[in-house]
């Protein structure tokens, strides 16, 4: 297999640094803005859409998840063909309509039929945004970028179950759908008037069946390619079980569904601190001992909450001070896997980056939902499941870097 390549300087960003970061963080952040706003309406929808049996509304947000996750297939040659304008400007425009249907939606199937659509859609941006970056920079400074726009993007899961939850004290949860819809457009229009085409001619790649299968064959026999996207997969199933359950969790523990806000808070914001903390030492540390002793870290920390929900002493301060923990974790994690699951990939980044998204999306929104559906009142479910794929993740990264870990690369 190929060696890692060496790091690129930036190819030419066509906006500011600083704007550029915002422009992808603010891509990214759609996606969490239409899963986390949605956290705190679970349970008027089900009310008001009559679900009767409570795990179902976790649906509204595994639903989002696989069409989230299957699109991407599509909008990675897409975006190598035609380039990574059009591709969004399309998707965005297609997501502003799905959440305003999914606004007016009469009944629960409808209602998961328009967010199966706008997940469709929005994984254009997942998909574009990584090819931007790697379009305009490489190696540890892909991994630079990546770091501070997702630190910038974690205002949103921060921001979206607060709003939410006002939305809902002054109003239907359908206006949360109409605010994501208001929000989109704005970025839409963001996109529009200040990002060029980064794709360069010479660099389009037809669609062809040859094509796409030489592509997906690339991707899917690069070891680090292959390998660390099985390993943020893993990682991801815990993130999404955590995300289908939360609610439902907060609720057991304390009866007040305000506090969820709080959780958020204290989880994404340590995501949020792990990422600046990535970017400002990843240059220097490297992405493999930066995710290595994070995944380490990850795993020691579920065990450690597994201990004690089996213990019956969980109480929303070890679920909140744990969980965000854990989190900040998973952040230096993954977004390093992210980097060097790219690493190889630069002549075919928007079909190596599809190929990446469906399958950590797709498998890890069944693993949560897996484990979202098995809860039973209890944390344990969540973090029996945490522990698991965080020793699987940690095999998986064992097996790619042939024993050879916390190398300072």
């Amino acid at each position: 297999m190929n060696a890692p390549q060496p790091v690129i300087a930036p190819a030419n960003p066509p906006i500011g640094f600083a704007e550029f970061v915002a422009l992808v963080a603010s891509l990214m952040a759609l996606t969490a803005l239409g899963i986390d706003a949605m956290l705190p309406a679970l349970p008027a929808i089900g009310d008001a859409l009559r679900v009767s049996v409570e795990n179902d509304r976790q649906l509204v947000i595994g639903m989002f998840l696989f069409g989230f996750g299957i699109a991407q297939l599509v909008h990675g040659p897409l975006a190598d063909r035609y380039g990574r304008r059009p591709v969004l400007v399309f998707a965005l425009a297609a997501y502003v309509i799905a959440n305003l249907i999914a606004a007016t939606s009469s009944s629960f199937t409808l209602l998961l039929v328009a967010r199966f659509t706008a997940g469709l859609a929005i994984a254009a941006s997942r998909v574009v945004t990584v090819a931007l970056v790697r379009d305009c920079y490489s190696g540890r400074a892909m991994a630079r970028v990546m770091s501070l726009a997702f630190m910038v993007f974690m205002a949103a899961p921060v921001l979206a179950p607060s709003v939410g939850q006002v939305i809902l004290f002054f109003g239907s949860w359908r206006l949360i759908f109409v605010m994501i819809a208001v929000i989109s457009a704005g970025i839409l229009a963001w996109f529009v008037w200040r990002m060029p085409e980064t794709l360069r001619p010479e660099n389009q790649v037809p669609i062809s069946l040859i094509g796409l299968w030489a592509g997906w064959r690339q991707t899917l026999t690069d070891r680090f390619s292959i390998g660390y996207t099985l390993a943020a997969t893993a990682l991801l199933g815990g993130l999404y079980g955590f995300i289908n359950s939360v609610q439902q969790i907060v609720h057991v523990l304390t009866g007040d569904d305000w506090l969820l806000v709080w959780v958020f808070i204290a989880v994404a914001g340590m995501m949020a601190l792990a990422n600046l903390l990535n970017s400002r030492i990843v240059m220097r540390i490297g992405t493999r001992r930066i995710s290595h002793t994070a995944l380490v870290g990850l795993i020691i920390v579920s065990a450690v909450h597994l201990t004690i929900a089996l213990a019956g002493a969980e109480s929303i301060y070890s679920f909140a001070i744990l969980q965000a923990l854990a989190m900040a974790c998973f952040g230096l994690a993954t977004a390093n896997f992210s980097s060097m699951a790219m690493e190889n990939m630069g002549g075919i980044a928007g079909t190596a980056s599809s190929v990446q998204g469906f399958i950590t999306v797709t498998i890890g929104a069944f693993m949560g939902l897996v484990i979202g559906r098995a809860f039973d009142g209890t944390t344990v479910p969540l973090y029996i499941g945490f522990l698991t794929l965080g020793l699987v993740a940690l095999v998986i990264v064992a097996v790619v870097e042939r024993g050879r870990l916390f190398r300072p690369s």
